[in-house]
């Protein structure tokens, strides 16, 4: 897709300071990890070439220019109607040649929807471990498999830096995301910028959730100034099919959660489990014939469904409804959001969880441009 890549010479001195940092924080003993995951990092900006210079060249694929000359409006909107960071990030292109940024696993014990959780220098304590190369991440999946885990490897479209690298660049368009739908193309670009706006390290649940806040409400408001009716009406179906998702995955974490709180024997809540996941696929398969007439986007995420899965899910829904309730009590102002939100991250983690629960109270279905409160799901599926 367009151009090949351009190398800039001074990256390779950068990508050796990063993984000094990296060692220096976390021990010699995950050096092999960090050493992945700023090469892939490196190779990543080492393909990107300004955007501008991709639209203004004639050898550019007319159909990326315009994939490209679309970002960009969004990235502008981003900065004038949302209040996200006006700097480096998605001003530049990076063709990946791969269907993936990274690949993350997740893993949760078999009778719990409990994430196992990595700790890292800059994010914080996560629910993932991301690999730039699957065949890493299956590895790591296997060994968790071994060790009696329900696992889960997803490819990632993207993922943010924090607004940490502006200075190599920020975070670059990828070709893994840019022919998307024009509004999941919007949501992706407004919820990695927002992760620069607001971060709390080890509250994956806060950050994930809020940042799909603003995905959404984003959306919203750039389809409704920008967006054609084809768009509006495509973005629709697809917030209808996540609306159903939601359902389905919330029920089945209910059931889950009885089950696996319960006094049952160990194998009582094994079969019941089983139970529950054969119900949660069947719901699907009744869906997908019938409402959803044969889409078929989900059907791997169906497949492969299992605690984990379920987990991770919860990260990036949990706490939306409660960001929408504070949207709505700042008047669908978006930098008295961001500005709710730093002060949330003041707080204590089970204090700003609470806080968020009862604003939820404000984020009723029946509230123009909100509709029922959602998910941003990073993984094969939810997108």
């Amino acid at each position: 897709m367009g151009r090949p890549e351009r190398p800039h010479a001074a990256r390779p001195a950068a990508a050796a300071l990063l993984l000094a940092l990296a060692a220096l924080a976390a021990g010699c003993s995950h050096l092999g990890y960090y050493g992945q995951a700023v090469a892939g990092h490196m190779d990543l900006l080492h393909r990107a070439q300004p955007v501008a210079e991709l639209i203004a060249d004639p050898a550019t694929a007319p159909a990326l220019r315009e994939r490209l000359a679309l970002a960009q409006r969004m990235r502008d909107f981003a900065v004038t109607e949302l209040g996200l960071p006006d700097n480096r990030s998605y001003r530049s292109f990076s063709d990946l040649q791969r269907p993936a940024a990274v690949w993350n696993v997740v893993a949760a014990p078999a009778l719990s929807l409990t994430l196992k959780t990595w700790c890292f220098p800059v994010a914080g304590c996560v629910g993932y471990r991301g690999y730039f190369d699957r065949q890493r991440a299956e590895a790591t999946a296997a060994r968790l498999r071994a060790a009696g885990h329900d696992v889960l490897v997803y490819p990632v479209p993207a993922y943010s830096t924090l607004g940490r690298l502006d200075w190599l660049g920020g975070d670059p368009l990828l070709s893994t995301f840019i022919g998307w739908p024009e509004g999941q193309l919007a949501r992706l670009i407004f919820h990695e910028l927002a992760h620069q706006v607001v971060y709390v390290g080890d509250d994956m649940t806060f950050n994930e959730s809020y940042a799909s806040a603003v995905d959404r409400l984003g959306v919203r408001r750039w389809l409704a100034a920008h967006g054609s009716a084809q768009a509006r009406a495509e973005h629709a179906r697809f917030e209808q099919r996540r609306a159903r998702l939601r359902a389905l995955v919330h029920a089945a974490r209910a059931e889950l959660e009885a089950v696996y709180t319960s006094d049952q024997p160990e194998a009582g809540q094994r079969a019941a489990k089983a139970a529950v996941f054969e119900r949660l696929r069947d719901e699907h398969r009744r869906l997908r014939a019938g409402e959803w007439a044969g889409f078929a986007g989900y059907d791997a995420w169906f497949a492969s469904a299992n605690n984990a899965a379920l987990g991770i899910f919860a990260a990036y829904d949990d706490l939306v409804p409660g960001f929408e309730g504070l949207y709505l009590r700042c008047g669908g102002d978006f930098a008295c959001l961001h500005g709710q939100a730093r002060l949330l991250a003041g707080l204590p983690k089970d204090e700003r969880h609470a806080r968020l629960r009862e604003a939820a109270s404000a984020a009723a279905p029946s509230d123009p441009g909100l509709g029922q409160p959602g998910a941003t799901y990073r993984g094969s599926s939810p997108h």
